[in-house]
């Protein structure tokens, strides 16, 4: 197992750079969720091409694959969030050299944002983040419907010394508990990796999957590829979001149903209905990459066994230098 590489934590007055890897962003939700990223003691670094608008993307592939180098690469900022998912990231993948990346940053998204985030992992096993995205989250909010949660966010993002626990806020669909590394995001992207040089790894995983407006026998076909590409062979354990606008057709069987009657058979601990990604509850923000145990039981709980973050730089040589005067 490669060494996992993390982010430095954010801190009060730290700079982050605002991107659009994939479809254009309102400039009203953007500004809210700057704002919000001001009150919580941030500087949002946007220009007006994250504005750009091209189709259905924000800008043309080369423009967005800059911005994301440029924001990945640059020393005025500390990390990266994304402005809005959509679709357009997995454009971006092609031509991402792993070489050009040199020191990780935390990158903050969910849903489309979710091919740049195993690339990520696959390609330089750095530790990214589940989260709210400045004008999908952060534009409603803390701790409200539609925002995000708070306390995870303030956990996964500033954390350096130790882990957390994490309350699901969901139901148990299988009783157990398990430990393995959490890797996924949006289903409908997890499955667009297979065959690709990022494809998702799962041995030894928690593996997290969450989407939205999809029909049952939708989520049924993804479920049932991903079982057919061998991808849950190993996984430890499941965390699954609420699937919103999912409803199935009058008397037919619900997402939940397909969940239960496709995973069942592994025998492995599941929880449903977590408030992450897409959800209409404040969202919880999830490190992936990092080691953790999920305790499936009641509301279910996730119990993140290190820290998301690295110690800075100068702390760590603070602490070398007091264990050895020790």
């Amino acid at each position: 197992m490669p060494t996992v590489v993390k982010p430095p934590p954010l801190e009060p007055g730290n700079a982050v750079r605002i991107i659009a890897p994939a479809s254009p962003v309102e400039e009203d939700a953007l500004r809210r969720g700057c704002a919000e990223l001001g009150r919580l003691g941030y500087e949002a670094k946007w220009d007006p091409r994250v504005l750009a608008r091209q189709g259905y993307f924000a800008g043309s592939t080369e423009e967005r694959l800059a911005k994301l180098l440029l924001a990945l690469d640059e020393n005025g900022s500390q990390a990266v969030f994304c402005a809005r998912g959509g679709y357009g990231s997995g454009y971006l993948l092609e031509r991402l050299e792993p070489r050009r990346l040199k020191s990780p940053k935390a990158l903050v998204g969910f849903s489309d944002v979710t091919l740049l985030q195993l690339f990520l992992w696959r390609k330089k096993h750095w530790v990214t983040f589940y989260g709210p995205m400045v004008g999908a989250g952060l534009d409603k909010g803390a701790d409200a419907p539609g925002g995000y949660d708070s306390e995870s966010f303030q956990q996964a993002l500033t954390q350096a010394s130790h882990g957390w626990k994490l309350d699901l806020r969901g139901e148990t669909l299988f009783f157990g508990h398990a430990e393995g590394t959490v890797v996924g995001g949006c289903l409908t992207l997890v499955e667009a990796t297979l065959g690709t040089p990022w494809e998702i790894q799962t041995s030894g995983a928690i593996m997290l999957l969450e989407d939205c407006t999809m029909k049952p026998y939708q989520v049924d076909r993804a479920l049932i590829h991903l079982r057919q590409a061998g991808k849950f062979k190993g996984v430890r354990a499941m965390v699954l979001g609420e699937f919103p606008e999912c409803e199935p057709p009058a008397g037919g069987p619900t997402v939940r149903n397909v969940f239960e009657r496709i995973l069942e058979p592994l025998k492995i601990p599941v929880v449903w209905g977590a408030p992450v990604g897409h959800t209409p509850r404040a969202m919880l923000t999830m490190p992936l990459g990092v080691k953790a145990r999920l305790v499936a039981h009641g509301s279910g709980r996730l119990e993140i066994l290190e820290a998301a973050c690295r110690l800075p730089e100068s702390h760590s040589t603070s602490q070398r230098t007091k264990s050895r005067r020790s």
